[in-house]
C-alpha cells in the first residue's frame, strides 16, 4: 500500500535575481532567453555547498514557481493550440509548482552564482542546483510528442497570457 503524504516542506538555499519581474512577456526555456545573465545569492547557511560548482559548465536549476496560483489538469500549452495533460508539458500551473532550467554558470564567488539563459522570474526560490554531466544527462529522445511539430523556432519564445 503506498501512502502518499499531504504535504512535503522544502527550505528555498537562495533567491533568483534576474531582469524579468513580470511574467508576460518574459522568455520561455532558456533557448528563449539566451545571453539573459542572473545570478543566485545563496543563504549562508547553504555556502559550504558551493565547493566545487565552478568546475561545471551548466547546472540543473529546481526553483519554486512562487507567482503561479492554482493547477490545471489539462492545459493548452506554450507553443500549440491543442489542450494536453498537464504532465505532457512544461507549463508552469503544475499540482508541484516546481520549475527546471539547464543554465550555464558562469561563475561562482562567494554566496553568489552567476548565471547565463535565465528564463526565471526575478525573486524566485531556488531549492536546489545540481551539475549537468553531459554524461549522465543526455538522452537520445526518440519520441518528444505533440511537440514534434512544433520545435523549429530557435529564438523568440516569449511567455503569454496563458502563464498569468
Amino acid at each position: 500500500m503506498n501512502i502518499i503524504p499531504e504535504d512535503i516542506a522544502y527550505r528555498p538555499i537562495g533567491i533568483l535575481r534576474s531582469p524579468f519581474t513580470d511574467i508576460q512577456g518574459m522568455p520561455v526555456q532558456p533557448v528563449g532567453a539566451l545571453g539573459v545573465t542572473g545570478h543566485i545569492e545563496v543563504h549562508p547557511d547553504f555556502a559550504e555547498g558551493l565547493a566545487d560548482l565552478e568546475g561545471f559548465s551548466h547546472v540543473f536549476l529546481l526553483y519554486h514557481l512562487h507567482r503561479v496560483r492554482g493547477y490545471d489538469l489539462t492545459v493548452r500549452p506554450f507553443l500549440d493550440n491543442a489542450d494536453h495533460g498537464i504532465f505532457a508539458t512544461r507549463s508552469p500551473k503544475r499540482p508541484n509548482p516546481i520549475g527546471l532550467s539547464v543554465l550555464e554558470l558562469e561563475e561562482v564567488s562567494g554566496l553568489t552564482v552567476r548565471l547565463r539563459n535565465v528564463d526565471v522570474l526575478d525573486g524566485t526560490p531556488v531549492l536546489d542546483i545540481k551539475p549537468y554531466v553531459p554524461h549522465f544527462d543526455v538522452w537520445e529522445a526518440g519520441k518528444v510528442g505533440w511537440f514534434a511539430t512544433k520545435a523549429r523556432k530557435a529564438d523568440g519564445y516569449i511567455s503569454d497570457d496563458r502563464f498569468r
